[in-house]
């Protein structure tokens, strides 16, 4: 496998360990869960089970049956008429292994398993602390694509299960590092501006990234996946929320909301725009959206008390609500004729700086500050009648008495700073230090995907300048 290495690693060293191990595996669907088990412990498995979402309690006991017959390759097994027998069954099975290999029992989309009123989470629990946990030769691996479901209910779980995992691995979308070796590992070269391109469509998602052909143009990819009729990603979000939420209407109001907001929105905002319930459906949709990832929560600088800003980062929720859903009827050449109106042009700022925000991590190595801990912020100040307001997209403040105030620019060409824009710069740092009155070192830093045409003008203003596409 070309990325993953620590998570690999992670995997393997529980294969060494002379005790059980219960490991539950988060993170957004399409991320790759199942497939890096599958990879890691493919020669150890010695029974997998996927639940069946929507299913009903006897189609999952059916399912369950279904897998205990090939793995043990009995043929006397019946359906059991509840998973307390279901689980007997297993332990039965369990027990005619052999005990000098360690043995993997991996029960993917878990939520979908786990039906109401049906006692499969308490009666696995029951497993672990009876059986598993008292031999030195298994591995249970729990997994499923609602992570918030899988935080509450096994990781936060204050019952059979508490402090029961012996580690929790939050598979994350690739980095933009990872994404451009993992295609050029596919055979798909591509300049560091496309691969920029490519991420800020579909993020680092591996599913959706292994549906671009070799041989292809970004043109004709996205055109292809995102706009026609079969399009992987024309269809995609239909199911996306679906997939993870039992009710997510609201989730989906709430994304919706926050794709139209490239600052991000308050509280009360989300709840005028979206129309979504305050209190409990709020609160409940919410708290989801961030522990799943596709939400962010952040503070303006200096205001902490004022509130927190949400802000959507799934770069393929953004791209779908701002350029798939008002293009739904595919003509050919819509994604050229799109990538030539204003409605592109603003996404691209959007995306962009959606995507500096993902790798934060990456700005500060570049910055020579990645040891330095630093406050992640940004500044929306409204103007009045005696005085013009200012914005900053990305505020790095930093405990070495020093702010980076950053300037984000997309661009088709690497960025020039003339006379005018060039005041606009200097202006704007200086309402930040009167604004904030703050008595650190205030440099202005300016991250393009090309770079910027160095002149006279951006010697002034700019003290410190980045390319993104540079740091791939």
């Amino acid at each position: 496998m070309v990325v993953r290495e620590s998570v690999i690693q992670r995997l393997n060293e529980h294969l060494k360990s002379k005790k059980s191990e219960f490991i539950a595996i988060t993170g957004r669907r399409r991320v790759g869960k199942t497939y890096i088990i599958d990879t890691v412990y493919e020669s150890h498995l010695c029974f997998r089970l996927t639940g069946i979402q929507n299913g009903t309690l006897n189609e999952q006991l059916v399912n369950f049956t279904q897998k205990l017959i090939s793995y043990s390759q009995s043929t006397l097994i019946t359906t059991p008429k509840n998973w307390q027998e279901a689980f007997i069954l297993l332990k039965n099975y369990l027990l005619t292994l052999s005990k000098k290999k360690k043995h993997v029992l991996f029960i993917d989309e878990l939520p979908w398993v786990n039906t109401v009123k049906s006692s499969f989470l308490q009666l696995l629990a029951h497993l672990w602390n009876d059986f598993l946990s008292k031999e030195n030769n298994y591995i249970l691996v729990v997994c499923g694509s609602s992570t918030s479901w899988i935080t509450k209910k096994i990781i936060r779980d204050k019952g059979g299960l508490h402090n029961r995992l012996t580690d929790i691995i939050r598979l994350k979308p690739f980095t933009i590092q990872e994404t451009k070796a993992f295609l050029n590992y596919k055979g798909i070269h591509m300049t560091n501006q496309q691969v920029i391109e490519t991420y800020m469509i579909m993020g680092g998602i591996p599913y959706y990234l292994n549906d671009i052909r070799r041989g292809e143009s970004i043109a004709v990819a996205v055109e292809r996946m995102c706009f026609m009729d079969d399009g992987i990603l024309k269809s995609e979000y239909d199911n996306l929320y679906k997939a993870l939420y039992d009710n997510p209407q609201d989730h989906e109001m709430i994304v919706t909301t926050l794709a139209t907001s490239r600052t991000g929105l308050t509280r009360q905002e989300i709840i005028n725009k979206s129309k979504v319930l305050a209190g409990g459906p709020y609160q409940r949709a919410m708290e989801d959206l961030l522990l799943s990832g596709f939400v962010t929560e952040e503070v303006t600088f200096g205001n902490k008390k004022k509130g927190s800003i949400y802000r959507l980062n799934d770069e393929y929720s953004i791209f779908y609500n701002r350029l798939i859903k008002p293009n739904k009827k595919y003509i050919s050449g819509i994604w050229l004729q799109i990538s030539a109106s204003q409605t592109h042009k603003v996404w691209t700022g959007y995306a962009f700086e959606n995507l500096i925000y993902n790798h934060i991590s990456t700005i500060k190595s570049a910055l020579g500050i990645a040891s330095v801990f630093t406050e992640i912020s940004a500044i929306n100040v409204m103007g009045t009648k005696e005085k013009d307001g200012y914005q900053i997209d990305l505020i790095i403040d930093r405990k070495d008495a020093t702010i980076n105030i950053c300037e984000l620019k997309y661009y088709n060409a690497p960025f020039e700073i003339d006379k005018k824009y060039a005041e606009v710069l200097r202006n704007r740092k200086q309402k930040f230090i009167m604004h904030t009155g703050t008595r650190k070192q205030v440099f202005t830093t300016m991250i393009t995907n090309l770079g910027i045409i160095e002149n006279p003008w951006s010697l002034e203003v700019i003290d410190k300048s980045l390319s993104f596409s540079d740091l791939l």
